[in-house]
């Protein structure tokens, strides 16, 4: 089914040419808009559902010539099984709380990030990141969005330490993961896994049918981790296909 995308209230642009920072010796282009005020949330819905994904007030998806490696991928909620590692997974952070936050930053949510780019991503695009940047990140926005945070059991001196959080917009018909961090020196925990596999349980909570997850790319190992969830539905350009 073709997707109806409102372009008479967007203006497309393509950004410069740079590096790739998932296949080296590649380069990468974007072609992106600015979200409108007036009706965002149904705009990011309509471009979601074409392949593009929210930063900010901005939509955007790959348009690099000579390579589409990059795949906009989402999983079907009502069939999703979870196999015996996710339920390991799911075992392991049993004793985690959960909380729905309006998206408002704190430096609690600020320090984490930090710790979690400059060990899982050194040298990266968002590494130099600054306070202003990460208020942006998680305020400006038109659209439904929320965070969600993740803490280790409380103690008597309060709230547990905060340990996971994902940048999450509603859509019409699902959860679409637009960022997550996590801690570290958790590595045991598998905390990134662990927050796809908790925001397919929330999105059956209120029957949503699909979790997006944005971009994989085969042969990255930064997406890696995104191919073990099946069934996955694939966006091709006939449509939303599905890969078991």
């Amino acid at each position: 089914m073709t997707q109806h995308v409102p372009t008479r209230q967007l203006r497309f642009f393509m950004t410069a040419v740079a590096p790739c920072p998932y296949l080296p010796g590649m380069t990468e282009r974007k072609v992106f808009a600015n979200l409108p005020f007036s009706d965002g949330a149904h705009v990011n819905d309509e471009l979601t559902h074409a392949g593009f994904r929210r930063s900010q007030n901005i939509a955007y998806r790959p348009a690099c010539e000579g390579c589409d490696a990059c795949i906009s991928v989402r999983l079907p909620v009502p069939e999703f099984e979870p196999s015996r590692g996710h339920r390991k997974i799911l075992s392991r952070n049993a004793d985690l709380s959960r909380d729905l936050v309006e998206a408002e930053a704190t430096q609690e949510q600020f320090a984490l990030l930090k710790r979690y780019l400059e060990t899982r991503h050194p040298g990266g695009g968002m590494t130099d990141m600054t306070w202003p940047d990460y208020i942006a990140m998680v305020e400006d926005t038109a659209v439904r969005t929320h965070l969600i945070e993740y803490r280790l059991p409380s103690t008597d001196e309060g709230p547990g330490d905060l340990v996971a959080v994902t940048l999450c917009d509603l859509l019409s018909d699902g959860l679409s993961m637009v960022y997550s961090f996590f801690d570290p020196a958790l590595s045991k925990r598998s905390l990134g896994v662990f927050a796809i596999l908790d925001h397919i349980r929330q999105a059956q909570g209120v029957r949503l049918p699909f979790v997006y997850l944005g971009y994989w790319v085969e042969g990255s190992p930064k997406m890696d981790y995104k191919a073990q969830f099946r069934p996955m539905e694939v966006l091709k350009p006939l449509g939303w296909t599905r890969i078991d």
